[in-house]
């Protein structure tokens, strides 16, 4: 396996670091409403493509609470790695659980995490320098930075190390990677529909206007024009 191969559903695997209220209280690289919105929708996709998924969180009930419960409302059923450690790879249950993927060969590893300089960053070298067999996919808008040039020199950093920057809706749409597979076309469409704003919306419109689908939501009765006298 090399960078050259794309991310499909069967060499990948997702990890969210530390997807936490206190931790996305610092965050000012990218709009947090925008930041959430993009992890759960990367979640939602890992989820039509049966992606394995860890979950990871540090110092829950002492300082950054509780994951985001649009997060964990798609994965309900998986574990949640707790740690002390700003560095997830420190945590040996959070190194099984990646290897138990890895050797399924998924050793594609998809991040999104909190914050991009320390979590991210510390995670990263560290897999790649103690299993350089892993490759490591940084989802920059589903992770964040407290600045916008934190979060920029971070990701710089992880490149120069050999860390792939990816966007969530590239790792959607790579998985998806032909509208023929059926299997998945409909919940990868309804998910950018919710997720993917203007093209979300340019989907709905040509579904709608250009070939005459129903609308996706019911509502009352259009009323007008009637101009006032």
């Amino acid at each position: 396996m090399s960078k050259f191969d794309v991310l499909t559903p069967e060499n990948s695997q997702l990890i969210f670091i530390d997807q936490q209220p206190q931790m996305a209280f610092g965050v000012q690289s990218i709009d947090r409403q925008t930041l959430k919105n993009n992890v759960v929708g990367l979640a939602k996709a890992g989820r039509i493509f049966g992606i394995p998924t860890t979950i990871t969180t540090v110092e829950t009930e002492s300082f950054s609470g509780h994951t985001y419960p649009e997060l964990l409302a798609v994965h309900p059923d998986n574990d949640i790695l707790e740690r002390t450690s700003m560095n997830s790879w420190d945590d040996q249950n959070v190194r099984d659980a990646l290897a138990r993927n890895a050797a399924n060969g998924r050793r594609k590893i998809v991040v999104s995490g909190l914050w991009t300089e320390v979590c991210n960053t510390t995670f990263a070298l560290s897999a790649l320098r103690d299993v350089p067999d892993y490759e490591i996919y940084m989802v920059a808008d589903a992770s964040g930075g407290t600045s916008l040039e934190a979060h920029n020199r971070a990701m710089d950093r992880m490149v120069q190390a050999g860390v792939v920057p990816v966007t969530w809706q590239q790792v959607l749409l790579e998985w998806q990677r032909d509208w023929a597979r059926k299997e998945t076309y409909d919940a990868v469409t309804t998910l950018v529909k919710e997720h993917s704003g203007a093209y979300g919306m340019g989907i709905d419109y040509a579904y709608t206007m250009v070939h005459g689908a129903k609308e996706r939501i019911g509502h009352g009765k259009r009323i007008g024009p009637n101009p006032a006298k």
